[in-house]
């Protein structure tokens, strides 16, 4: 990214959104929810050492989740503020009891990354995987608050590694600490002479999956919906992946296997749609199951915030996504319960969903002749039980194995005391 297309995007992206607003709902929270922001900011000002950490949208926090609970437990005489630039987190996240406050980030700005400084003044500042704002890291650096990058992840065609970069890469000076995902990214970094700053810490997803898997929640109405039988649970599912369900279904009920369906989208219509594809499935907002015959064999959730947990039910985890071009959602959250893993052919934007394939961790779906092969692979593990349960066992080593990342960046803060008790 070079220095005038920054200044021009900071400077009409706020303009394109306002003129949209009145049409996009995204764009209209994202204007509404910067209006008089630095009058709710002041409630900061004063309240004690903070940590500032941002996120750029709920897929990050995700990341930096585990890196936020430790925080917490281990530094709990700090204030952490969470911010975020787009709706879709700050919407989904707003009341979150993790942390002291959740706001948007003001676009940035020289006036803007002052006046916010001089408000939150933090004694550590984290951000996490991408989202690089010139003025706030500038004027982070030149205060010499300790500024951590965690969770990055680096390819060859970003701004960074082109001729244009020097912009990009001088925000890269910035930080006091750069964690990287992978080798590949710290090789990338070493190429422009960024060397010293970085360490691979791995990806903290892992820690945060495994942490979900090692909790014990109940849900004494999936029990009841399952009733024993094997249940295949195919969550974030877009409208490709719930049509290929629908072909699928009637070819494997006679089995006794049962669908728990948790779809990327819980609105009224999207569900509206589900019920066309299943006539016979009853919504979870319906239970208990007592007053429900015949019993049902497909189930639909039908509220955000429980799939994580509910992947630990299946026989069989279908994770959505990978049947659109956007590519398939969050595997990690399956494959960690140590269930086989399909998905459909799009996962290459996606090194887990890759990575993950080659270990034998999880099944691709072909491009063309999906569901055949969607309903033999089915036969196949339902008459052979051990070829199965060999993959998923292969799943869950693979996540195990690459935890850790939290501790490394844990280790970091203490070992250069960031913060004290």
């Amino acid at each position: 990214m070079s220095r005038l297309f920054y200044h021009l995007f900071r400077l009409t992206y706020p303009i394109v959104l306002r003129i949209a607003a009145p049409f996009h709902p995204k764009a209209k929270a994202w204007v509404v929810g910067r209006a008089g922001i630095f009058q709710q900011l002041e409630k900061l000002r004063g309240q004690g050492p903070t940590i500032w950490i941002h996120c750029a949208s709920l897929g990050e926090f995700e990341q930096g989740r585990p890196v936020i609970e430790h925080l917490r437990s281990q530094y709990p005489n700090y204030k952490i503020l969470l911010t975020f630039f787009s709706p879709s987190g700050y919407q989904h996240l707003q009341h979150y009891p993790g942390v002291d406050w959740v706001f948007y980030l003001p676009m940035d700005s020289p006036s803007n990354a002052k006046r916010f400084l001089d408000v939150v003044n933090p004694t550590l500042a984290i951000f996490v995987k991408y989202e690089f704002w010139f003025y706030y890291l500038k004027k982070l650096h030149y205060r010499k608050v300790p500024l951590l990058l965690i969770s990055a992840s680096f390819r060859p065609e970003m701004s960074f590694f082109r001729w244009y970069g020097a912009f990009a890469r001088k925000m890269l000076t910035r930080f006091d600490r750069i964690f990287v995902q992978d080798e590949s990214s710290k090789h990338l970094l070493s190429t422009i002479g960024i060397t010293e700053t970085v360490e691979v810490a791995g990806d903290t997803r892992f820690d945060r999956v495994a942490a979900i898997a090692a909790q014990t929640r109940s849900f004494p109405e999936i029990d009841a919906f399952m009733n024993g039988k094997p249940t295949i649970i195919i969550g974030s599912s877009w409208q490709a992946d719930e049509q290929l369900w629908q072909r699928v279904w009637p070819r494997i009920k006679s089995l006794g296997i049962k669908l728990l369906i948790a779809p990327h989208e819980v609105n009224g219509s999207h569900i509206l749609q589900l019920q066309k594809l299943f006539p016979e499935a009853v919504l979870h907002s319906t239970l208990p199951m007592s007053n429900i015959e015949p019993e049902p064999a497909v189930l639909i959730v039908d509220r955000i915030g429980l799939l994580a947990h509910l992947y630990r039910f299946g026989w069989v985890n279908y994770v959505g996504g990978g049947m659109t071009p956007a590519g398939v959602h969050n595997v990690l959250e399956a494959a960690v319960y140590g269930r086989p893993v399909i998905c459909g052919p799009h996962i290459k934007k996606y090194r887990e969903a890759v990575e993950l394939a080659d270990a034998h961790g999880s099944v691709v779906l072909p491009e063309t002749q999906t569901a055949t092969e969607l309903v033999e692979r089915l036969k196949m593990w339902m008459s052979n039980p051990d070829l199965s349960s060999e993959i998923g066992e292969k799943a869950a080593s693979f996540v195990m194995q690459r935890t850790g990342s939290v501790n490394k960046i844990l280790h970091y803060i203490q070992e250069n005391r960031l913060l004290t008790n």
